[in-house]
């Protein structure tokens, strides 16, 4: 309906237009309304063209209900407040929905607004130095879900998942599973403080003992001969440098294991940590299209390639023998170095190949979903896409906060590098999938986030997850009471008596089913799943209501008929919402 009103309002502006009242059209902000005595669609479009047409606002919106068509789905417009116009769809036409819903079933509030548009939406890629944590599945439940929208919108989508198989938290990676294994083979050593102390580190170890034996096996003295002094795990000097010290273990390890066997080690830890995260994505319900290697951007030349491309085009500059990104050009705070005074490549330089290739590959837009942390980043990335020849507003990214963990009304602290964390696998074992992916998203990405164990876990009305699922048992369970009674419902005739639904939880319900093909097509285009949350929690709220007002089991079998029409549409938003949020509808709980 509310396409129709847009149509509607479209071709009265056009007669504005041709009739000299105005040059030219805003955009059509046609929203429902709060109140149903205010009707059910409103617009602000008179107020919008005021200053243009030089007129009142309620004058201007006269002369747009003058020019707007007939409809006969539309009973009445009127004007309200300032200039608004408001929207009064005939009872016939409101009634429809609970057939189209039925007769949709599980289509019901999909589209092909997006027409097939190609794109990419990369989240997660977490480093693969440990198991996921819960700060990392916010950021999966946010972007799973977000691909699951915009496909239902008719976007093409593919999820990426970028794997950081390359730089220094791999070798640092690498460095703590071999002195971990050492430990195991009875080497006595004191682990380095910037070291992975995780306890899948030893599983890890212990795994290369169990193909390799003994045969990486160091005394201690050698290992740690001339090596940089660490620092205290208090954090003291002591003389001593955790980042140098780690370094050095770093070279030792890969001198005294020689190429071959050093990346024997690195890609045990490698492959052991990315099998866990991949595991842990897919019973999370988070499935990606493509896992891409950032070793293979040097392995086929794109990074050399990325920078070539920019120098051809008069971004680069050197100094000091190092390649400098001119960013500033394009509105970053400060130049970039792309290729250290070195030779090697820079994070950023992989980055911007990364990004080149995206584009190469075909897609229209390219959605990134990072960490909060990574705000400071999203300037420069921007700057590359424009210095490569890319519009800058075919890349969106994405800033989700890391959500902190409470049980019992107290914080959990956390920290990757030490091992104290609560992971991905634990939440889900302890809440659930679906609570843990409902919570995740209940709120804007960009907002700070409290997830609240003990809530999540709580069978009760202020548990959302819960109240929603809830919702749906409950229908499922009266549906089931017409067999059990020995008792029938006709859709047909329920359908022809849809009239009869008068009562003010009734309408209500009506309006809000209304509302939900709306609600998926602006939650997939403003990428705010929250939206279809507090959608579904607002129905499941008048369900409950209407379930504890009304019986729906009655003597009257036309009422009898249209109410059940109108549960069983209410039972099918309720499950296809859930689905697109990636939780189940249960039948009985």
């Amino acid at each position: 309906m509310k396409e129709t009103i847009e149509s509607l309002l479209d071709h009265a502006l056009d007669q504005l237009i041709a009739d000299g009242m105005i040059e030219t059209k805003p955009g059509l902000q046609v929203t429902r309304t709060k109140d149903a005595a205010h009707g059910d669609f409103t617009c602000n479009t008179a107020m919008m063209l005021a200053k243009q047409a030089g007129r009142a606002p309620r004058e201007i919106a006269q002369s747009i209900i003058d020019a707007l068509p007939d409809d006969a789905s539309v009973e009445k417009v009127e004007i309200a407040g300032p200039g608004f116009i408001n929207f009064f769809i005939t009872q016939e036409n409101t009634l429809s929905i609970i057939n189209d819903i039925i007769s949709g079933g599980e289509r019901f509030g999909k589209s092909n607004a997006a027409e097939g548009e190609k794109v990419q939406i990369e989240f997660v890629s977490a480093n693969p130095t440990g198991p996921l944590h819960v700060g990392h599945g916010r950021g999966a439940a946010y972007g799973a879900t977000l691909a699951t929208l915009m496909r239902a919108v008719g976007f093409d989508v593919d999820c990426e998942y970028y794997v950081n198989d390359a730089g220094r938290q791999m070798n640092i990676l690498a460095a703590s599973v071999w002195l971990r294994y050492l430990e195991v083979n009875e080497v006595t050593l004191t682990f380095p403080v910037n070291g992975y102390k995780g306890e899948y580190i030893y599983d890890i170890a212990n795994s290369i003992k169990a193909q390799h034996g003994d045969a990486f096996v160091f005394p201690a003295d050698e290992v740690f001969k001339d090596i940089h002094a660490d620092e205290t795990d208090g954090g003291g000097s002591n003389g001593g440098d955790k980042e140098k010290h780690i370094d050095d273990l770093i070279t030792r390890a890969k001198h005294l294991l020689g190429t071959k066997n050093y990346q024997q080690v690195f890609k045990a830890g490698l492959d052991s940590i990315l099998d866990d995260i991949r595991q842990d994505l897919e019973e999370f319900g988070v499935p990606y299209d493509n896992w891409y290697s950032e070793q293979t951007l040097a392995d086929r030349g794109l990074i050399d390639k990325a920078v070539e491309q920019l120098q051809m085009a008069g971004h680069i500059e050197e100094r000091n023998g190092a390649l400098w990104f001119i960013s500033t050009k394009f509105g970053d705070e400060k130049d970039r170095v792309v290729i250290r005074d070195n030779g090697q490549a820079t994070y950023f330089a992989s980055d911007i190949a990364y990004h080149m290739d995206k584009f190469a590959r075909g897609y229209q837009r390219v959605i990134n979903i990072w960490g909060a942390d990574h705000h400071g980043y999203v300037a420069r990335v921007k700057a590359a896409i424009g210095a490569l020849g890319e519009k800058e507003d075919k890349l969106d990214i994405l800033l989700v906060q890391f959500a902190n963990l409470y049980r019992g009304g107290e914080r959990v602290q956390m920290s990757t590098r030490s091992g104290s964390f609560v992971t991905l696998r634990e939440l889900r074992e302890e809440v659930g999938t679906d609570a843990a992916r409902f919570f995740y998203v209940m709120r804007k990405c960009e907002q700070h986030m409290d997830f609240d164990l003990d809530l999540a876990k709580s069978q009760s009305n202020d548990n959302p997850v819960y109240y929603i699922q809830y919702a749906h048992a409950r229908i499922c369970s009266v549906i089931g009471q017409l067999s059990e009674k020995q008792l029938k419902h006709d859709i047909e005739n329920g359908s022809q008596n849809l009239n009869l639904l008068t009562e003010r939880h009734e309408t209500d319900i009506i309006s809000k089913l209304d509302a939900y093909a709306d609600i998926v097509h602006k939650s997939a285009f403003n990428a705010e799943p929250h939206l279809l949350v507090h959608y579904l929690r607002e129905l499941a709220t008048l369900l409950h209501s209407y379930y504890n007002a009304h019986q729906f089991i009655n003597d009257d079998s036309n009422l009898h008929d249209a109410r059940f029409n109108l549960i069983i549409a209410t039972r099918q938003i309720l499950h296809n919402g859930l689905t697109l949020l990636g939780v189940s509808a249960p039948e009985k709980m």
